[in-house]
């Protein structure tokens, strides 16, 4: 009990020295640099670096987390900005081809106009054969649109063919520039024959084949304009197929051949108009019963001959 009594004591004491020693310190810091100096010092050398390591440690990651968020904002404003380019590509595309669609409608509206005497029809090219040239080719019109084997077919400045088979709600077209494709055409200017063949060939230096034509006063020269022949048993007269570019006389020398530039690009051909009258020429309708797909390949000696004669 005694000895409970003394560590009580001891205590006491301890605890009130404790405190007089604070009281001291206190006095001191207020009164002199006693105390707060060698803090001070430890404080510059220890405490002051350590606090400006975690300064620069919280300066990193919060210019990271701004860095980030920044990122993640440029890339969602990149994914905004590039949805807007390709919603505007899109629109200048269509609006490029709603431009190329209006010039070819066009060129069809002044073809109407150019010869306004003949009823047509406007159709869509919807299929082709295989190749880089519409020699053959179905539209999106039939019978039921008044469309008949051999009416004549133009687009762009003139003759693209003739109808060859027709369906209900289509149509086979046959292009002047297909090898199996003869037309009985004239010069413009002097009314002089020849014949107009196709040669796929030819075309790719942009040429059709002209031959047997009958130019005895020598009139007819490069660049004359060549159109269909009023002796043609399919094409309806007077309408535009090219101009001669090369020209010279045959060996029998009566008559010349040569090429002639078309006037409609067959590598490009979207829409045409479809002539709806036939050809009147009071010749016998075997050779339309039998349907050949030649356009006049087979009345084109008898022409030619008829010509020399």
């Amino acid at each position: 009990m005694k000895k409970k009594t003394n560590d009580s004591i001891k205590s006491k004491y301890i605890f009130i020295l404790v405190m007089i020693f604070c009281f001291v310190l206190i006095l001191l810091t207020f009164t002199t640099d006693v105390v707060s100096g060698p803090f001070k010092r430890v404080a510059e050398f220890v405490i002051v670096p350590v606090q400006e390591g975690f300064n620069r440690i919280g300066t990193w990651i919060t210019d990271k987390g701004v860095y980030f968020q920044d990122s993640a904002d440029i890339y969602e404003e990149n994914q905004a900005l590039q949805k807007k380019v390709d919603e505007l590509t899109a629109e200048n595309t269509q609006l490029l081809q709603n431009e190329e669609e209006l010039k070819r409608l066009r060129e069809l509206y002044e073809l109407d106009s150019q010869y306004e005497d003949y009823p047509k029809v406007g159709a869509r090219i919807v299929a082709k054969t295989s190749g880089n040239w519409f020699n053959l080719f179905t539209i999106d019109k039939g019978s039921d649109d008044g469309i008949q084997v051999d009416q004549n077919v133009v687009a762009g400045s003139g003759l693209v063919g003739i109808v060859t088979e027709v369906g209900k709600d289509w149509a086979t077209v046959r292009a002047i520039c297909d090898d199996y494709s003869n037309v009985s055409a004239m010069v413009s200017t002097t009314s002089d024959v020849c014949i107009v063949s196709g040669n796929l060939g030819l075309l790719d230096e942009g040429k059709l084949e002209l031959s047997k034509l009958m130019d005895k006063e020598d009139k007819v020269s490069v660049g004359a304009k060549v159109v269909t022949s009023h002796v043609s048993e399919k094409y309806l007269p007077g309408i535009l197929i090219g101009y001669i570019s090369d020209l010279s006389s045959d060996s029998n020398q009566l008559t010349k051949s040569g090429y002639i530039t078309p006037v409609v690009d067959f590598k490009h051909l979207q829409e045409v108009l479809v002539i709806t009258e036939l050809k009147e020429t009071g010749a016998s309708d075997f050779e339309n019963a039998n349907n050949q797909p030649q356009t006049e390949s087979e009345s084109s000696e008898d022409e030619t001959a008829s010509t020399e004669e």
